[in-house]
């Protein structure tokens, strides 16, 4: 069983759903897969898919998770807690099947502040069983080694970051491995994503929203003001709390243009997830100084396929300039040596209730390729932002 605890996720899942829950809780949605890799999948694969989703519906919250995460996470009231330990994840909800070609595709259906919480679980799950598939065993000895050398570089250039490992790991044996290791030697982990190992080992759980927020916003109020409709609501919902303001669901451009006095004073900082580091960084510098706000007491959460190497170059880039931290994934929780899954699951339409025609979700990534959305919508998009070069 991959997922034995509906904690193994991260914290940012549980920060949305409440969010859901106390500002659209009549909203529904869909995730759809995506495998960027268009990898040809197996029968007996989907088989032990579907085995482990059926596995699902035996995860809920004990009273003891319920216990940590109510002390542990302020600006999350007890009774979503409640809630939660009510709350069962439903396999009938979730559709998947191999196409003509054997490529994975997957959707799951349900209110907004429900559905959200299948993402992360499905693509670990997805992960864990590919490299069962493909009989890959890990050295963990290797992966300690390596990880070694990543945690002396933080501990010597005093740079911090956190695990956002769970959604690509190779296992949950290998992130439990990682983590455990973090905890002991790493000097400035600020800590981990997952809300069970920041449990399991007295870590601090870190998120705050993901570009699904914005998605949304775009959809049901338009993208022009998605960006800052999406802040506003989420500072009516958190008052202050979980500051870090996600800047590339329809480019950082457009992000950047919207984010407003308030916006830009009230909130700790922003988080870049594509494009070029180096250059946003000097955007968001000159936006804060156009504000009138001393950027150096901001910070920059990089999250973006990054490596320690590619971390530090940007960490030493932003001294003196800007406050920065890192949230690295991937790149501690699937560094086997074996080729990591590119996999992803995205809000793909909603509807703000029952009666409500669905409508197509869409994110512009400030990299080319992570576009998603259909070539018409997101098009539209483009168009209504004025982002369409001739």
């Amino acid at each position: 069983m991959v997922i034995k605890t509906i904690l193994d996720t991260d914290l940012y899942k549980f920060t949305t759903s409440y969010a859901y829950i106390k500002l659209f809780p009549y909203a529904i949605g869909t995730f759809t897969f995506k495998d960027r890799d268009e990898t040809e999948y197996t029968e007996g694969f989907l088989e032990a898919l579907k085995n482990e989703i059926h596995n699902l519906e035996m995860v809920k919250l004990t009273s003891e998770e319920q216990e940590y995460m109510t002390t542990h996470c302020r600006f999350l009231p007890s009774v979503y807690w409640e809630w939660l330990s009510s709350f069962r994840f439903d396999p009938n909800k979730i559709e998947v099947w191999l196409d003509e070609h054997h490529h994975l595709q997957m959707t799951v259906t349900d209110y907004l502040y429900k559905v959200t919480l299948y993402e992360v679980p499905l693509l670990a799950i997805v992960s864990e069983i590919k490299n069962q598939f493909l009989n890959r065993i890990p050295d963990k000895q290797a992966i300690l080694a390596k990880l070694a050398e990543k945690v002396n570089l933080s501990n010597a250039h005093q740079m911090p970051f956190s695990e956002f490992g769970t959604r690509r790991r190779f296992s949950f044996d290998v992130q439990k491995l990682v983590v455990e290791y973090l905890k002991e030697h790493a000097q400035y982990c600020t800590g981990t994503s997952n809300c069970h190992l920041a449990m399991k080992y007295d870590m601090r759980p870190m998120g705050t929203h993901p570009h699904e927020w914005f998605m949304f916003h775009g959809a049901q109020f338009g993208y022009k003001h998605a960006n800052y409709m999406a802040l506003e609501n989420w500072v009516n919902v958190y008052d202050g709390d979980l500051g870090t303001a996600l800047s590339d669901t329809y480019t950082s451009d457009s992000f950047l243009s919207n984010f407003s006095r308030k916006q830009a004073k009230l909130f700790d900082g922003v988080r870049c997830d594509s494009g070029d580091e180096y250059e946003f960084i000097e955007r968001l510098i000159a936006r804060y100084k156009e504000l009138g706000i001393d950027p150096t007491t901001k910070t920059i959460i990089f999250s973006n396929a990054l490596d320690f190497e590619k971390a530090l170059k940007i960490y030493q880039y932003c001294q003196g300039k800007i406050r920065c931290s890192f949230g690295i994934g991937t790149n501690l929780t699937n560094d086997t040596g074996y080729q990591p899954s590119n996999i992803v699951m995205k809000l793909s339409r909603c509807k703000m209730s029952q009666s409500q025609e669905w409508r197509e979700c869409v994110k512009l990534s400030d990299d080319m390729g992570k576009h998603m959305g259909s070539m018409t919508e997101v098009e539209a998009c483009l168009h209504e932002l004025r982002l369409l070069t001739e």
